[in-house]
């Protein structure tokens, strides 16, 4: 399967239409810059915002807008990294879990609007489940994918070797594929506003 080809209109149509038959917003822009804009625009000032790892985050430049400081949110991941007592800064990464915005990425998204999102320990997977109120998920349309079947595949074959490279480029150790989430749906119960920003350039792995 080829897993860096951007999808087609008309599948990019398609997988529009499911998500939000499952309850996900979702936006469209052309390019990292118009998404960046958009994630600028999206969040309101004062709001808490919390980020996962994320390459596509990092291609976008959010991660260089969010570490500059110029912006009127509060930086959660900082203030976690900036705390110097032990046990208070694992209670700021407690607390974090319920940040106002929570921004991320998936490994891939089925045409039938099913995200899947592998991790080695599980930290971003309250947020996407269940914590943080609101959900910005910024997802290249070369991760569409014909099913679920065929995400898990793209996940296993080709997302984790490039994030154990790129780990180890980073850290010196690579990644472990340990906890696999798959975001069907929000219950109308929930109330939250999960937002899928469709990208329609290569971003990410």
């Amino acid at each position: 399967m080829e897993y860096t080809k951007l999808a087609t209109e008309e599948i990019i149509e398609k997988a529009v239409h499911e998500l939000e038959a499952r309850r996900f917003k979702t936006a469209r822009v052309q390019n990292r810059a118009e998404a960046l804009e958009y994630i600028k625009k999206t969040i309101p000032a004062g709001a808490s915002v919390m980020n996962g790892s994320s390459v596509t985050l990092e291609e976008i430049g959010f991660v260089d807008y969010l570490k500059a400081g110029g912006h009127p949110w509060r930086n959660l991941h900082e203030e976690i990294l900036n705390e110097p007592d032990k046990d208070k800064r694992a209670q700021a990464r407690m607390h974090a879990v319920v940040s106002d915005y929570y921004l991320g990425s998936v490994h891939a998204l089925t045409e039938g609007g099913e995200m899947v999102i592998g991790s080695n320990t599980g930290s971003q997977q309250p947020h996407l489940s269940y914590t943080s109120q609101n959900l910005i998920l910024v997802v290249g349309t070369q991760k569409i994918v014909p099913d679920l079947p065929a995400a898990l595949e793209r996940l296993e074959k080709h997302v984790i070797p490039l994030e154990d490279e790129h780990m180890k480029g980073l850290y010196g150790s690579g990644t472990q594929h340990n906890k696999t989430l798959i975001l069907y749906g929000e219950s109308s119960m929930m109330k939250r506003n999960a937002t899928v920003l469709l990208v329609e350039e290569k971003l990410g792995f």
